[in-house]
This record gives C-alpha cells, sequence and structure tokens, in this order.
C-alpha cells in the first residue's frame, strides 16, 4: 500500500510506485521495491526478513530502523513526515548501501541495517513502514539478473557433428546419381535425335525431369529429388525422441527413493533434462566444504580460557586422527582424555565437568571466565524471542553466532532480551552465588566484514564502565593485544593450533575497558564516517574502528564444529574408486584443511602428498626483506620449483600403485592461475587424485579480482577448458553460484543455507551422499541409455535409406520411391520410434547393486568408450552392410523367380512391401540383439512394432486404391498367400544379424567391457567370490584411473595370492 497522503494508504500495483513514495508492508508479503526502513510494529523498529529469492539463504535477517524514525508506526503518524534521502546510485551490491538520511536538520547515516530489497519478504514482523529509494530495473536484485549460461552435454555436440556428417553423405550420394543419371539420359537421344537407347522410356516425348535435350538441367532436378528421397538418412525426429527420453530420465532421478532425504523432506531434482547423460562422463568434482561436506550447523565443543583447554568431545576429525595413528577410539580417548557425548541441544556440545554446572566459579581464573562468558552473551547480532511454550529462541544470522549465544545460555549466562540501546542478559553473579539479570547499554556494534574479520560490540555496564567486547579471526586479533594483554598468548595460540588440526572453526575473544573521552572521541569520528555518503564510506567506518579496537586483553578463543554430513567419506571414497578426481575448496588453514581431508577419505592413508605452499621460512623472510615486486618474484619462483617437483614426484608414482594428493594454499593458487605456470599446474593436478586448496575465502570463489587475488571461477574454468573432461561442481550457498555455473553441470545442495545454489544448478540433492548414486547410478545409465539410442537411431535410418539409395541405383537413378509414400514418413515415426524410447529409458547393462559395487564401470563414461568415433563408425557400417544385405537379398531372390501361385513375378508394388517389411523387422530384431536389460514393455514395443506393421499393411491395403495405391491388398492377395515372402522375410533377417552376432560374441568372449565382465561373472556365480571380486575391482580400464582404496585392495589381494 502507497501513501496518498493524510495518512491514506492504497493498494497499487508494483509498476505505479516511484522513487521517495512511503509505502505499507504488511506480513508475508514482498518487498516492491528497494526500501528504507522507517519503523515497524515493533517498538525498537526492528522487522525479519527472508531473503531466499536474493542469496538463497532461509535464516531470517534482521532489520532495524534508525531510532529517530522508530516512533513512526502508525498511518496517521506518517503524514506529517518529511525527510531528505541521500543515497548512492543504484548499483548490484546486495550487501552494502551507503545513504544518509536528513530530518529536521540532524543528518543520520544510513546502512544496509536499513535497507530492504525488492523479491525479500517480511517475516515474523506484522508490518512495516519504508521509503522507496529503487524501483523498478534499478532495484538491486533486477541489477543482479544475468540470464543462467546454456550448457549442452559433449554427446549433443558430437550428435551435431554425426548429423552434419550425414548431410554431407547425403549431398554426396544426391550427387552421385544426379550425375549418373545426367550422364545417361544424355546419351537416350543420338545422331540428332534418330536413334533412343531407351527407347521404351520413349525419350523422344517425354518431360523436362527426363529430356536426353536438357541433360544437365535434369541431372539438377534429379538431385534435389534425391536428397528428398533419401531425406530420412537425417534423422530429424532423433532430437525429438532424446528429449522425451531426457524427461523420462529425470522422472526417475527426481522419484528415486535412495536419494530421498527424510529429515527435510527433500527428493533428488533434476532441474535440467539436458545432462542426464554428461552426469555419466564426470572427471573432475569441484567441491564447496561448509554446508556442501558439512551440515553448516555449528556446535560448540571446546574452548580455551586463561590458557587452559576446556572441552572433551572428540570430533570426527579427532576419529580420523586416531585411524592414521592406529588407535582405537578408547585408546585415543583415554590419551587425550576425551569423552563422547550425543549433542541434546541444537548448537551446544560441550562436555567439561571443571567448568559447566556453575562449577567455573572454582577455577583459578573465574573471573577470566566469566569475563568470556559474557563476550559470548553479548557480542552478537541474535535476536531472541519466545514461542508458544514460552521457550527461548534464538534468531542469527550466522550459525557460529547461534552457537556462542546457545553455548552461553547453557553455561549459566543467558542472553534473553534486546532493544536498539540495551542487552539483558541473565549470568551468574560470583559475589552474591546467585544468578541476576543485568542490562547493558549498547552503544555501538561494528559488524563483521570478511576484510575486518572480526566484530565488537560497545556497551556500558550497571557500574557505568564502557566495555568493549571483540571477536575474531587470530590473524587481526593477536596484533591488536595490549602488553598487559598477553598473559594467555602463547597457550592460547598452541590451543587455537590444536583446534585448527582437530578441524574445528576458531575466534579469539578479548575485551578492553574504555574511558569516557577516549569513547566520545570515537563515536563522533565513526558518526561522521557513517554519515559520508560516498563510495569510500565503508573504508572510513573501518578505519576508524581499526584505531579504537586497540590494546585488547586476551581472554581465550572458542572452536566450534561444522559436522561432516552422513556418508560423506564412504561416497568420496566410492568416487575415487571410479576413478572421478575431486577437488575441495575451504577456507581453512592448511592443516585444519589436511586433517578434515583425512576424516571424509579425501586424504588416505599411504597416499603422497604434493604440498605448495607460500608460508615456508624463506618466503616469510622474503617478505620482511624484499619490496613488493621482488616478493612477487621470489613467490612465483617458489611456486613454480614446488610444482616442477611435484611433477617428477608424480612421473615416479606413475610407475606403482600409488595415488598422489595435491595440497595448495590460496596465494599460491595465485601464482599458479598466472599465464605462464597454469599449464603446468594443470598438468600436475589432473595427475592427482586429490586435489585441495586453502584459504578460499566466500569472496575467492566469485569473479572478482578486484577485490582479491585468487578465483574459484578461474580454477574451475582452467580444469574445465585445460582438460576438455566433464567437470562437476557442488555447493550450497549463494556463494557457490558462480562456480555451479561455471563447470559443465552444476549440483546444488538443498540444505539450510537456502535455494540460491539449487536454483542455479542444473540438479539438486540434499545430501553430499546422493552425489554417489547420482553419478555411479543415474549417470552410467542415462549416459549408456543415450549413447546406445542415439548410436540405434543412426545406425536404422542408415538401413532405411540405404535400400532407398541401392533401388534408386537398380532403377537408373530414375528418382522413383522403393515404397509406398506412406512408408516413408511412417518409417520412424510408427514402426520403429517407441522400442528406440524403451531402450533410452529403460536399458541397464548392469543393476545399480553393482554399478555401486564396481564402480570401475563408471569409467566407461569418463572415457567415452561408449559413443567414441570408432563406435559410431561401427555401427555406421552395420547399417550399410544390413542396408546391402537386405536388398540385394531380396533382389536377388525375388527377381526372377515366380512369386505367386500363377508363376507370376514380383512387381514394384511387391518388391517394395517385401523390401520394407524385411527392413522392419531386421532393424527391431537388431535393438532385441543390443538390449541388455528386457522387460515385458521393450518385448511389447519391439515385437508389438513388427506386428504394427503388418496390422498397418492389412488396414491400409484395405483401403480404397486412390489412398492406398500401390499397397491395395498387397499383404492379403500377394505377399501373405506367397511361402516366397514369409521365407526371404525370414532368412533376410537371420543373414543381416548374423555377423552382428558373431561379432558381439566374439567381443564379449575375447575383449569383454568392464560391465560385461561384471555380468559374467554374475551369470558364472563368481560375485559370492570375494577375492575375485577384488581383483576385477582393482584392474583399471587405463593407467591412474582408480582411486587409491581399490588399488591398495587389489594389492593386498597380489600379495597374498604371491605370498
Amino acid at each position: 500500500m502507497v501513501h496518498r497522503g493524510n495518512g491514506i494508504f492504497e493498494h497499487t500495483k508494483w509498476k505505479n510506485l516511484r522513487v521517495g513514495d512511503i509505502i505499507k508492508v504488511e506480513k508475508n508479503e514482498y518487498f516492491p521495491a528497494d526500501l528504507v526502513l522507517l519503523s515497524s510494529s515493533y517498538d525498537e523498529g526492528i522487522c525479519y526478513v527472508e531473503t531466499t529469492n536474493l542469496d538463497g539463504e532461509t535464516n531470517l535477517k534482521l532489520k532495524q530502523a534508525l531510532e529517530v524514525t522508530s516512533h513512526l508506526n502508525q498511518d496517521s503518524m506518517v503524514k506529517k513526515f518529511r525527510a531528505v534521502i541521500r543515497c548512492e546510485d543504484p548499483n548490484a551490491n546486495l550487501y552494502t548501501f551507503v545513504g544518509s538520511l536528513d530530518l529536521g536538520g540532524q543528518q543520520y547515516s544510513l546502512s544496509a541495517q536499513q535497507l530492504l530489497l525488492r523479491e525479500s519478504k517480511l517475516q515474523n514482523t506484522d508490518y512495516i513502514y519504508g521509503v522507496c529509494i529503487f524501483t523498478g530495473h534499478d532495484t538491486k536484485v533486477i541489477q543482479n539478473s544475468v540470464g543462467p549460461p546454456s550448457k549442452r552435454s559433449k554427446i549433443e555436440r558430437r550428435t551435431d557433428k554425426i548429423v552434419f556428417l550425414l548431410f554431407l553423405l547425403l549431398i554426396i550420394m544426391s550427387i552421385v546419381g544426379s550425375s549418373y543419371f545426367g550422364a545417361v539420359t544424355s546419351g537416350d537421344l543420338v545422331y540428332d535425335d534418330a536413334r533412343m537407347a531407351r527407347w521404351y522410356l520413349r525419350p523422344d516425348y517425354t518431360a523436362i525431369y527426363y529430356d536426353p535435350r536438357r541433360a544437365a538441367f535434369a541431372g539438377i532436378l534429379h538431385f534435389f529429388t534425391a536428397v528428398m528421397l533419401y531425406g530420412n538418412l537425417i534423422p530429424i525426429s532423433l532430437y525429438v525422441s532424446i528429449e522425451i527420453v531426457k524427461v523420462l530420465q529425470s522422472v526417475f532421478i527426481n522419484k528415486d527413493i535412495h536419494m530421498y532425504y527424510e529429515e527435510g523432506d527433500k527428493p533428488a531434482q533434476a532441474r535440467t533434462s539436458n545432462l542426464n547423460e554428461e552426469l555419466g562422463q564426470v572427471d573432475t568434482i569441484l567441491s564447496d566444504k561448509t554446508g556442501t561436506l558439512t551440515c553448516n550447523s555449528m556446535e560448540f565443543v571446546k574452548c580455551s580460557i586463561a590458557g587452559t583447554k576446556y572441552g572433551r568431545v572428540v570430533t570426527e576429525v579427532e576419529r580420523a586422527m586416531a585411524r592414521r595413528k592406529r588407535l582405537t577410539i578408547a585408546e585415543f580417548k583415554s590419551e587425550e582424555n576425551f569423552q563422547e557425548r550425543q549433542p541434546t541441544t541444537k548448537g551446544y556440545n560441550f562436555v567439561d565437568e571443571r567448568i559447566t554446572d556453575g562449577k567455573w566459579v572454582n577455577e583459578p581464573r573465574a573471573d577470566i571466565i566469566q569475563k568470556f562468558f559474557q563476550v559470548l552473551a553479548i557480542c552478537h547480532t541474535v535476536m531472541p524471542e519466545r514461542d508458544e511454550t514460552g521457550s527461548m529462541l534464538y534468531e542469527a544470522e550466522y550459525p557460529d553466532e547461534l552457537a556462542f549465544v546457545v553455548a552461553a545460555r547453557e553455561l549459566g549466562f543467558e542472553f534473553y532480551e534486546r532493544t536498539q540501546s540495551s542487552i539483558s542478559v541473565r549470568e551468574f553473579d560470583c559475589s552474591s552465588g546467585t544468578k541476576v539479570e543485568r542490562t547493558y547499554e549498547l552503544l555501538n556494534i561494528i559488524e563483521f566484514s570478511s576484510s575486518r574479520k572480526r566484530m565488537s560490540v560497545i556497551v556500558r555496564n550497571e557500574e557505568g564502565k564502557i566495555l568493549l567486547f571483540c571477536k575474531g579471526a587470530d590473524s587481526v586479533m593477536f596484533e591488536r593485544l595490549a602488553c598487559n594483554g598477553r598473559e594467555f598468548e602463547r597457550q592460547t595460540r598452541e590451543h587455537v593450533l590444536e583446534f585448527a588440526e582437530a578441524g574445528l572453526r576458531t575466534l579469539i575473544l578479548a575485551y578492553c575497558e574504555v574511558n569516557e573521552d577516549e569513547y566520545t572521541e570515537f563515536d563522533k569520528a565513526l558518526t561522521e564516517a557513517k554519515n559520508s555518503v560516498s563510495a569510500n564510506r565503508e573504508k572510513l567506518v573501518e578505519e576508524v574502528a581499526d584505531s579504537f579496537e586497540r590494546n585488547l586483553i586476551l581472554l581465550g578463543a572458542t572452536a566450534v564444529e561444522d559436522r561432516l554430513q552422513n556418508g560423506v567419506p564412504e561416497c568420496i571414497d566410492k568416487l575415487s574408486q571410479a576413478g572421478i578426481k575431486l577437488w575441495v575448496l575451504t577456507g581453512d588453514k592448511m592443516e585444519t584443511a589436511i586433517n578434515i581431508g583425512y576424516a571424509c577419505s579425501l586424504l588416505r592413508e599411504g597416499m603422497r602428498q604434493i604440498v605448495i605452499s607460500s608460508e615456508t621460512n624463506g618466503e616469510k623472510a622474503l617478505e620482511k626483506l624484499s619490496s613488493n615486486s621482488g616478493i612477487h618474484k621470489a613467490l612465483k619462483a617458489s611456486v613454480m620449483q614446488q610444482i616442477r617437483e611435484g611433477k617428477e614426484l608424480l612421473n615416479l608414482s606413475s610407475e606403482s600403485s600409488e595415488a598422489l594428493a595435491l595440497i595448495i594454499d590460496g596465494k599460491s593458487l595465485t601464482y599458479a592461475l598466472e599465464d605462464d605456470v597454469k599449464d603446468m599446474f594443470l598438468e600436475l593436478s589432473i595427475g592427482c587424485a586429490s586435489v585441495i586448496c586453502c584459504r578460499s575465502s566466500p569472496k575467492q570463489k566469485a569473479l572478482d579480482s578486484a577485490i582479491t587475488d585468487v578465483s574459484i571461477l578461474q580454477v574451475a574454468r582452467l580444469v574445465k577448458t585445460g582438460t576438455g573432461a566433464t567437470t562437476l561442481a557442488i555447493g550450497d550457498g549463494a556463494n557457490d553460484v558462480g562456480m555451479l555455473q561455471e563447470a559443465d553441470i552444476g549440483v546444488g545442495i538443498s540444505g539450510f543455507e537456502g535455494m540460491q545454489a539449487v536454483m542455479a544448478s542444473d540438479i539438486a540433492i540434499a545430501q553430499f551422499r546422493f552425489l554417489e548414486r547420482l553419478l555411479l547410478v543415474h549417470g552410467h545409465w542415462c549416459y549408456r541409455r543415450i549413447s546406445s539410442m542415439i548410436c540405434y537411431f543412426f545406425y536404422k535410418n542408415i538401413v532405411f535409406s540405404f535400400t532407398l539409395f541401392y533401388y534408386d541405383a537398380y532403377a537408373s537413378f530414375s528418382g522413383g520411391p522403393a515404397y509406398n509414400d506412406w512408408y516413408i514418413p511412417l518409417y520412424n515415426v510408427c514402426f520403429t520410434a517407441l522400442p528406440v524410447i524403451a531402450l533410452g529409458v529403460l536399458d541397464q547393462d548392469v543393476s545399480a547393486q553393482l554399478c555401486l559395487e564396481f564402480p570401475l564401470i563408471y569409467q566407461e563414461g569418463v572415457q567415452n568408450i561408449l559413443f567414441g568415433w570408432k563406435r559410431i563408425l561401427c555401427w555406421t557400417l552395420n547399417g550399410i552392410l544390413n542396408a546391402t544385405t537386405i536388398f540385394y537379398f531380396c533382389i536377388f531372390s525375388l527377381e526372377t523367380q515366380a512369386f505367386r501361385g500363377d508363376g507370376q513375378v514380383v512387381g514394384f508394388e511387391i518388391l517394395g512391401a517385401t523390401l520394407y517389411t524385411c527392413v522392419v523387422c531386421v532393424v527391431n530384431a537388431q535393438m532385441a540383439l543390443a538390449i541388455n536389460y528386457f522387460t515385458y514393455i521393450q518385448h511389447l514395443l519391439i515385437w508389438g512394432s513388427i506386428l504394427y506393421w503388418y496390422v498397418f499393411l492389412l488396414a491400409f491395403g484395405a483401403l480404397d486404391p486412390l489412398i492406398s495405391t500401390t499397397a491395395y491388398k498387397v499383404l492379403t492377395e500377394a505377399c501373405a498367400p506367397s511361402g516366397s515372402f514369409w521365407l526371404v522375410t525370414l532368412l533376410v533377417s537371420i543373414s543381416s544379424l548374423l555377423p552382428y552376432f558373431i561379432y558381439a560374441a566374439l567381443w564379449i568372449e575375447f575383449f569383454p567391457l568392464y560391465h560385461q565382465r561384471t555380468e559374467l561373472m554374475k551369470a558364472t556365480g563368481q560375485l559370492n567370490d570375494p577375492e575375485f571380486c577384488d581383483l576385477v575391482r582393482q584392474r583399471p580400464l587405463t593407467t591412474r584411473t582408480v582411486g587409491y582404496t581399490a588399488r591398495f585392495g587389489g594389492l593386498l589381494h597380489r600379495n597374498s595370492m604371491a605370498g
């Protein structure tokens, strides 16, 4: 509703809104334009916004109006409101906003906290009032609107090339026929028309199409006739059939109960059907870590306070470390004094009797512990609310903030109320020994940003002291400590390193007391920076905050765990056995990334690691002594040298069965992606089974080279274009969209971070583990089905078109068709269409269980064995051979022999019907030979198509001769009563199919493909022999295509056999 004056609001269309309009938006409505929030139904001027349509995140965002406008919460109060807003020009940045509000001669700064974006939704708030600042195409969501890239599979692109080659073949056949026709026609009249070579054609009195006097023109006309006559060589209906098949394949993917996530009620979703077969050819997977491999649900598990480490829960990475040390979990727990516990509260999985249940007051440094818990309870932007049962619920923008607030509550410091100017906490008072309610005056919040890597809250306690609470990354926090605030620095650094090695995300907590004058000066500078209406306002604010966030006193560090999703290690291991390379892009430190790699089976015991790092002692010394250009050259030279050493190791390992893993940090990756290095880096990386890129921040996943040095999009593009192999990117967040769109296939995780990645993806799944079945089962099946379907489609069209060509040549290229005019268009529509669709939808070379048991079957798609040029050529030659056999067998057996009981030989109509019958029988029987997995549907469609031809011939031949023409009663009166017709059809079918049958039998016997070996094992009962199965699993299709586990198992088997 838009304000029309005097406090009256009226409904209007979005397109009628203008900049400066005051509008009212009610609960569950979408914002029609970009708005500056004035007030809401809450007294504090807050509102909750769902931004799923913008960034894909489902967690509600808290927005808060300026205090000076928050009282405008009724229609009547708006009528006298007058103000001037100055802001930035329209742009595509969703996360920043620079502006100011001039009200009553006073200027107030506006930020993204007051910005409500179009297409976001108002939630948990009855209504809001706002001012339109950008409308229509100027809104940020429209500025960000870009069309998704068009993706086509490699098989589809190769199909286009084959169609083009068939078109060239069609032109060549037409040219050959028309040239011959023109040459022969020109000789029909000789010696000034006194002699006729083919007198029975009456060349002296004929139409222009056969006029010997204008033979060249007749030849040109014949060319166009031939193009239309052999036109079935171009499989136009193939594309329609492929689309039908792909849609049905997508339905099977969507309905697969094994890829249904019951907890979130989310099935798999094939958002496009263009790339089904591409799922069976994936060579490299690029994966995000947080939310993709992990649950993106943080749990507070450990902490370091006053130099003492607390928390005894065993993390998943520590379990992996125990396996690497050859320890049982019991031994590992005994060694590290850890415990196991299933979390009972979301976000909290902390066990340590020293500080739980209020026992922290007995610790030596209880004062530091109290301050630590206060920082957890106060330094955040979380909003509390109570549900219908009275339980306290928290609405957090970031999952780790939620974990901190929940941990503080469980440890005795309950955050329960927030207003614009205060934060209230129930906390334990050491002096009285009871819980008290304390309210802290909220002075400022300096929010977290990727450049600051920290956030701060400035409050005034009940005693009047001003406190600065700060939390942030260790890389920026330790340098801000005061000289007298470093008492626990050494122990805390050690603990942070231990936490990182355990796969935990860490933050440093610190505080300081601020005197009144110092704060007043800071507040004035901060207000001036915020009121600056310029592009560098954010930078000005950061500079002011940077100078103030100094001389901190260290309290300790937090450690939260983002658990791996169920089934991730098993899935990665299976994909590795299938020969698929996996790249993981993570923002963790190298040590953390390596340990997580072990936990999720990306790295395995016995794997040789190639580590490329810029953090060696030599480089650190260089950075202190040299200029920027010198540093750049030295680091680049170091990276190149490490890559060369890695390639040497790669060459040595190619002679053995060991697998390699490459770990590279972000700075090194910057140099590795430069033009003169990237080819060498690519050669190294594609030889490794696993690649981990560390310290890849969210901004590094978007193509924004002006802000960052390393772009993960460059990685995706390098792998995609450099290798020519199929790449698959998988991610769950809005920051992964660029990577998903750049890769050949984008798979979105429809988890709890929103739907933006899903909306930009080609396939959506709920859990990473479903990728195993999506690729190894559905991917392999779809690749095989589409490949076989296309090859068969070309084959059947070649058979049909070449019989027409042979008949045209037999008739001196006169341009006459061998078949009735109705037979030709119905060939691809009625008599051969449905079996090929059934092949594309239902055929299976091996069962789903065997696809998962023997992952190497997947390599048939990666190496494109089933749709290579050799296989396509074989199907083409098979089609030409079948057409030759059919035509000449029929001609030689029927040309001069009595066909009817009265001794008559065959006529044009009988020969055409016999030829057509043989073609229909042969191509459908060929389908029966090519199919691996028979169901009643295949039987019905294959044999039903042959039967349908006879029914059609019977029914069509019964129509009036003006309609049926040459087909009039050709079956009932000519073909059916003749034994020659049935005998020729049978012998021609056997003769045509026998070469393929012999070839297929010899191939399976002496050169079986991997899936054929598996089927033979199943047929002979060898699947029950585990040792034989291991031997088959470790036998690679080519060198260096199998994962470590399979190779290691095979190596153990060979050793045991040798022993």
